[in-house]
């Protein structure tokens, strides 16, 4: 038995050991198709450096809410900080429109000191900008000077500079983003009353400010704001500069006092030229003409009117209570219908029935133009010219926004005679120094036949001459074309009435140079008889034995009759 089971043993080891290595070779004939096919299984299966597609929860995760703040601070461009040269020129520009609303809203002649001084990297400055206006109340300077969107001309219908309630305030974020440095306010109400002074930060991300300071101070004025903001920037001197910018404001604005102080230290005045205050504005109603639809279908769940009839009377600017019954009949309403309850459809056939009806324009006191009298005043305190002429054009409408058209010239004096016509732009007395291509006023000045006016001007092209052309739109609401507030929108109507006012402009300008060129043509006319009156004389004396006394007479009488009749 030992031995049978010894064979049995050896027998199967020799078998094993047969199988074994007829397995080993054929797992070495096999291990390169199974490495072929690992790499390819390895190509087919995602790879963990290569993304994959989103889902919809992935998607639903990354969605945000984004501030204003937040959204401006990736474009500021939109706002006028474009680069650091027009940024300096922004910041200026909003600060003083901020001090000459306050000042005339308060009643008080505005005294002005803006202040530029180099820091010590090159590419930054401090800008200073003082007032002697009525101060802000403490709780309102964090939100006036760091919550983007915040103020009190945007839901009113006046004639006002600012707007959209940014501009300090970005202004103040793009220091805070390019120095990291927050704006500095001091302000003071009263006399008898403290000044407060603060130090501010935007949160971005809420739009909401963040207070680094808050103290009182002790500051020797009896009332006023100075806003102070470091930034980067580019101070330069030319067109589209700082000192163009306050050149500009004193014409448009000639009962401001301006003070100006460069980095350089040098130091420039503009002084006051008149005393007298705009004219104080009021607030209107919308007008029915300029309402959309869905905003005429918000007003209506928003009002507190009872009835239609007084929804409509007490809402809109020139809606009497028989035009109102009137538009009601058209839209086949009850006057007495609740304008809460007021259907989709029901207020469609109103909005039809409002464009259907004959309404009056819009009241104008919410304007304050700036009058021919002081356009004139502001022209010539800053041009020396030979001729100057304003125009106002009655008030018009667009949307139902009432506006004013006004326009000036300045001709000749110590203007450059070769090359265009310089354009000065304004809108609320506010200068606009940057887009002018893209401006409805530039457009009119171009499309004007100004060769009908007795001056050269090439094809699409501006005049020619030593000319200056201001244009000037006062409304309560500018159709700017961006935020940056720098070019106002190509309506017909703004197009027109510009035009209009440009015309009448160019017909008394023609005149002048008419008669000037007659009388210049006269005078050489004159010149050239001059010079042989003596000839004459001496012929008439050889002819008619004078002497040297008669001659001189004779001279004297021939010169005489010509003066006579040139005359």
């Amino acid at each position: 038995m030992g031995k049978a089971r010894k064979k049995l043993a050896k027998s199967k080891a020799k078998v094993t050991k047969k199988v074994g290595k007829k397995k080993l070779r054929a797992s070495k004939k096999a291990r390169p198709k199974v490495a072929k096919a690992a790499g390819k299984a390895v190509e087919e299966a995602p790879r963990k450096d290569v993304p994959r597609h989103s889902t919809a929860e992935d998607m639903a995760r990354r969605q945000r809410e984004i501030s204003v703040a937040e959204f401006f601070t990736k474009n500021r461009h939109l706002l006028g900080f474009d680069n650091p040269r027009k940024a300096l020129l922004t910041t200026i520009k909003e600060g003083v429109d901020n001090s000459l609303d306050a000042c005339e809203e308060a009643g008080i002649l505005p005294d002005i000191k803006v202040v530029i001084v180099q820091s010590k990297e090159e590419d930054r400055f401090y800008v200073t900008i003082e007032d002697n206006g009525p101060g802000i109340l403490k709780k309102q300077i964090p939100k006036i000077f760091a919550k983007l969107l915040y103020g009190s001309k945007f839901h009113r219908l006046k004639m006002s500079r600012g707007q959209q309630g940014i501009g300090i305030s970005a202004a103040g974020m793009y220091g805070q983003l390019t120095t990291g440095k927050p704006i500095s306010i001091t302000s003071k109400t009263s006399r008898n009353k403290p000044a407060h002074h603060y130090e501010l930060e935007i949160d971005t991300k809420r739009n909401e400010p963040r207070i680094i300071v808050d103290e009182t101070v002790d500051w020797p004025v009896q009332r006023g704001t100075r806003v102070e903001i470091e930034l980067e920037a580019k101070f330069q001197k030319g067109r589209q500069s700082v000192e163009e910018y306050l050149e500009q404001t004193a014409i448009a604005n000639p009962h401001v006092s301006l003070q100006f102080v460069t980095p350089n230290g040098e130091s420039k005045t503009y002084k006051r030229a008149s005393n007298e205050l705009p004219v104080q504005t009021r607030e209107i109603k919308p007008h029915p003409y300029g309402v959309e639809l869905g905003v005429l279908i918000k007003m209506l769940h928003d009002t507190k009117a009872r009835t239609l009839q007084s929804f409509l009377h007490s809402e809109f600017s020139r809606v009497s209570s028989q035009v109102a019954k009137a538009i009601c009949e058209k839209a086949k309403v009850s006057e007495r219908s609740r304008p809460t309850r007021i259907a989709r459809q029901e207020a469609d056939n109103l909005f039809k029935a409002i464009n259907q009806t004959k309404i009056m324009n819009p009241r104008t006191d919410c304007l304050s133009p700036i009058g021919e009298t002081l356009i004139l005043t502001g022209l010539k305190k800053q041009i020396e010219a030979d001729f100057y002429t304003s125009v106002t054009r009655p008030p018009a409408v667009y949307r139902g926004n009432p506006f004013q058209i006004e326009a000036g010239l300045a001709y000749g004096g110590s203007l450059q005679v070769e090359g265009l016509a310089r354009v000065l732009r304004y809108a609320n007395r506010v200068p606009l120094l940057y887009q002018q291509s893209a401006c409805a006023m530039t457009r009119s000045v171009l499309n004007t036949a100004w060769r009908n006016y007795a001056l050269s001007q090439s094809a699409g092209a501006l005049p020619s001459g030593p000319l200056v052309i201001i244009v000037h739109m006062a409304s309560v609401w500018v159709p700017f074309t961006s935020e940056s507030k720098e070019a106002v929108a190509h309506y017909p109507e703004i197009i027109k009435e510009v035009r209009l006012a440009l015309q009448e402009c160019g017909r008394r300008l023609a005149v002048f140079i008419r008669r000037r060129r007659k009388a210049v043509e006269s005078q050489r006319k004159k010149e050239y008889i001059q010079q042989y009156i003596p000839h004459i004389a001496i012929a008439l004396r050889e002819m008619l034995d004078l002497s040297e006394r008669q001659e001189t007479t004779m001279v004297k009488q021939l010169t005489d009759v010509l003066e006579r009749s040139r005359s």
